[in-house]
């Protein structure tokens, strides 16, 4: 298959703009390629895992990433909010519990694009010098650093999802 034009939803990242304008730009840019590379496949094939061993899957990515914007956004704004798919007992259910069934597809979409436009909405109206102290670690970590961390998180899971998406049906796209 040959490579597949990027969606109209995916824009180009920013190559001019303050710094804040520049690393949203980066975000949503990588946001829009996971979306990319899940787009037109069933459950089956979203559940489909890299290898025997492994949890990893193109929904896992998705639940996974869910939970990535819900914990670093909710830091930022002061707490801890609770797991969506994980639990102190079950830690991997956001790849564990990605399976073929279209109503956990259907919720998962959901659950990502509410995290997706909570952080947004966060990242809007806070300076990128706010910081909070994580409370696992006591390490003081920045608005910057989130986003710096989000752009980091998408693209070495995107490069994931490049290889799933080939495995499934051959489709390549930058």
């Amino acid at each position: 298959m040959p490579d597949a034009p990027a969606p109209v939803y995916r824009i180009e990242t920013p190559t001019e703009g303050d710094e804040k304008a520049m690393l949203l730009g980066f975000l949503d840019y990588h946001r829009a390629t996971l979306r990319w590379k899940c787009e037109g496949l069933t459950p089956e094939q979203l559940a489909a895992r890299a290898v025997p061993t492994s949890t990893l899957s193109l929904l896992g990515l998705v639940r996974h990433l869910a939970e990535v914007e819900r914990s670093w956004f909710g830091r930022l704004e002061g707490n801890e909010p609770p797991g969506i798919y994980f639990t102190d007992a079950e830690p991997d259910l956001d790849l564990d519990g990605a399976v073929a069934d279209p109503e956990v597809v259907r919720q998962a979409w959901i659950d990502w694009q509410a995290e997706v436009d909570h952080a947004r909405e966060v990242a809007l109206r806070t300076p990128l010098e706010v910081s909070f102290k994580h409370r696992r670690t006591g390490e003081v970590m920045t608005h910057r650093w989130t986003l710096l961390h989000m752009i980091e998180e998408y693209a070495r899971h995107n490069g994931h999802a490049d290889l799933l998406r080939e495995a499934i049906d051959g489709a390549t796209g930058e």
